[in-house]
């Protein structure tokens, strides 16, 4: 579940210009700048070495900004460095201009950047919708004690009672609940609390899966998990307020088996190699139960159910089904829908009571985790045209309403987490995760993730690099560098022709930090596989384009991608910023919705069985788009008008060319 991160704003002023942000108490002049859309010239990333980034306070206060690049003398004069300033007050800061341009430090104005608007969800909104009710519910009765006139045999008693006082019908007792409930009745004077699992099916039998002497019906829990190819996360919710009560995560345990799931499939082929890639995934998941278990102070027996979802193979591999025809041709799963399951049964570390619950999947390549996020987007329910994407190794896309559902995935390669890419990284401390460049003398202002040295580019760096040389006619549409610009930057490297983000001097690696055209090359890949994968999808269902009305962005690559960059570069097809949603964690918003909601669960069934599947390497139009979408933004540069008006770089595009 996402969250609020409430703090105090400030606005800020950048002169001269005029541009003023309102940015969050603590955050750094250089990304305040940033966010302003003003250009300082900095390549350190943020970690106060290379001493271009000196900016001169005119009023209000900022935290810090002195360092060994910065005389006493400039800094009593005002003068501080921007990365390591921050900001604790209404402030205006005035950008020098030096005479000369390479002196660093000249304000430029650069493209405002839009990010996805976060859509925050809480349990209140299952509550005002009166969908408030965990499948896995606990129940007090206070039973008539047995005697000579009512000598009615316990598990009648049981069932009567919840009959009477809570209209509970069509129940049925489980043989470990039959096997303690004498004893169970009789400590608390047949005061009892029974543990419910209920049916998702209309008229469905109810299950009783555990009773406790007394009252205990505050004091139910559950589990939300997302099981990810890369890293598993999990949520420990109270089941009778809806809180979340910690949460946390840790690498998924098969990682080192292959970071895709075709390596895991393959070594699962082996002599038990399927038990292995279930035990390290069971084991993972247990790992994280302990954490949070002893995160809030929760016995373990007091857990009532365990909500996962992954995808496919995941799926596969947490059940031990054979994944083996999931890579090949016709890509058939052993099973798409999971009734369900005792916890132990499948390894998990919980009471014997306690429910699993298993997201359906789709196909081979559209798993539960997207069916998750489809459900807590709640893009299912409402009538705007909607695209789904989540972006990873592969993208799976849904494009729908609440009339009809259509999914795909595709691969889209390594290239959005850093794979294939010279000097990419994972979105790791030292990162470069964003920057802009002064269109004048071509020079950078890298920002890194935790204001450390750069060590390399993050998958949302690389998005907004590539779209800044491209703006900057710094590369052409095919990604080749412009030869002919006065700067160092641009060089003759071992992979071609390259531009360096940041020397070695002020890097945080002994050598220099650079893009270069095969890793652009791979870059417009991965971007083309998922535009092509979208506009395959929409008009199969005979759509164009221009009818979506909405993107809802899950991930955690969503969380930071530049709208105006995706779109820039042709990842995304051009909708207005306001109407994209950032929903978090998609799989993990599904998972914990239907933890406290069964009537989740329900329309889980009825989505699954109306969402159609495409095999886009099935669809023959799919090779096509994917070769026309090789081009920044596209090889048909009408399916994105504003760019037309926004850069000068389309403005004198020939006929020929378009």
């Amino acid at each position: 579940m996402s969250e609020e991160i409430n703090s105090e704003k400030y606005s800020i002023k950048f002169l001269p210009g005029d541009r003023q942000i309102k940015v969050n108490a603590g955050e750094t002049i250089i990304k305040a700048a940033r966010l302003a859309g003003v250009h300082i010239n900095a390549s350190c990333g943020g970690s106060g070495v290379c001493g271009k980034c000196k900016v001169q306070l005119e009023s209000g206060n900022v935290d810090g900004g002195k360092s060994e690049k910065l005389s006493d003398e400039d800094f009593n004069e005002g003068y501080r460095q921007a990365c390591i300033s921050t900001v604790i007050s209404e402030a205006v800061i005035r950008i020098p201009v030096e005479s000369s341009l390479k002196a660093g430090g000249l304000a430029t104005e650069v493209p405002i950047r839009h990010r996805a608007r976060m859509h925050v969800f809480n349990v209140d909104e299952l509550k005002e919708e009166g969908v408030f009710a965990p499948p896995v519910e606990k129940l007090v009765l206070d039973l008539p004690e047995a005697s000579a006139e009512d000598n009615m045999a316990d598990a009648g008693r049981l069932i009567h009672g919840l009959n009477d006082q809570y209209n509970e019908h069509r129940l049925i007792t489980t043989l470990p609940v039959l096997r303690k409930l004498r004893r169970t009745l009789r400590e608390q004077k047949f005061q009892v609390t029974t543990t419910l699992s209920r049916s998702v099916s209309e008229g469905g039998k109810t299950h009783i899966v555990n009773v406790q002497a007394g009252n205990w019906e505050k004091r139910n829990f559950g589990l939300a998990v997302d099981i990810g190819t890369t890293t598993v996360y999990g949520s420990l919710l109270d089941l009778y307020t809806g809180e979340v009560l910690a949460k946390g995560g840790d690498y998924n345990g098969q990682i080192s088996y292959g970071e895709d799931v075709i390596s895991r499939i393959i070594y699962a082929e082996k002599p038990k190699g399927l038990e292995l890639m279930h035990d390290l995934v069971i084991n993972t998941i247990n790992t994280i139960i302990n954490r949070l278990l002893k995160t809030a102070n929760i016995d373990r027996d007091e857990l009532s159910s365990i909500t996962l979802a992954g995808n496919t193979a995941m799926t596969h591999f947490l059940l031990a089904l054979e994944p083996h025809n999931i890579r090949r041709a016709p890509y058939v799963p052993v099973s798409t829908f999971f009734p369900p399951f005792r916890a132990t049964d499948l390894g998990i570390k919980l009471d014997t009571h306690a429910v699993a619950l298993v997201y359906p999947s789709i196909s081979s390549y559209v798993g539960g985790d997207i069916v998750a996020g489809v459900m807590g987007s709640g893009m299912y329910r409402t009538e705007t045209v909607t695209l789904y994407v989540d972006i990873g190794t592969n993208a799976e896309i849904v494009i729908g309403n609440n009339e009809w559902l259509v999914c795909a995935a595709c691969s889209a390669g390594p290239a959005f987490e850093g794979g294939g890419i010279t000097h990419g990284m994972r979105a790791a401390s030292g990162a470069i995760e964003d920057f802009s460049m002064n269109p004048t003398d071509f020079e950078p202002m890298n920002i890194t993730i935790g204001n450390k040295p750069p060590i390399g580019i993050c998958g949302s760096g690389l998005l907004i690099l590539v779209a800044t040389l491209l703006e900057n006619n710094v590369i052409d549409r095919d990604g080749k560098f412009n030869r002919l610009l006065d700067t160092p930057r641009i060089r003759e490297g071992r992979s071609g022709y390259e531009y360096v983000l940041v020397w070695e001097g002020e890097s945080g690696v002994d050598h220099d930090i650079v893009i270069n055209e095969v890793d652009i090359e791979n870059f417009i890949r991965a971007k083309a596989a998922i535009y092509a994968g979208i506009k395959t999808l929409v008009e199969s269902v005979g759509l164009e384009i221009t009818n979506i009305e909405q993107i809802i962005l899950a991930g955690a690559f969503g969380s930071y991608i530049d709208l105006d960059s995706a779109m820039t570069v042709g990842l995304f097809p051009e909708v207005d910023p306001d109407r994209i949603l950032y929903v978090g964690n998609g799989s993990m918003l599904g998972t914990w919705m239907s933890e406290l909601s069964n009537h989740i669960r329900k329309d889980v069934v009825d989505v699954v069985k109306r969402m159609t599947s495409f095999e886009l390497s099935e669809v023959n139009t799919f090779k096509d788009q994917y070769v026309a979408s090789l081009f920044l933004p596209h090889t048909d540069i009408s399916l994105f008008p504003n760019l037309k008006k926004r850069f000068s770089l389309f403005q004198n595009i020939s006929e020929h060319n378009i």
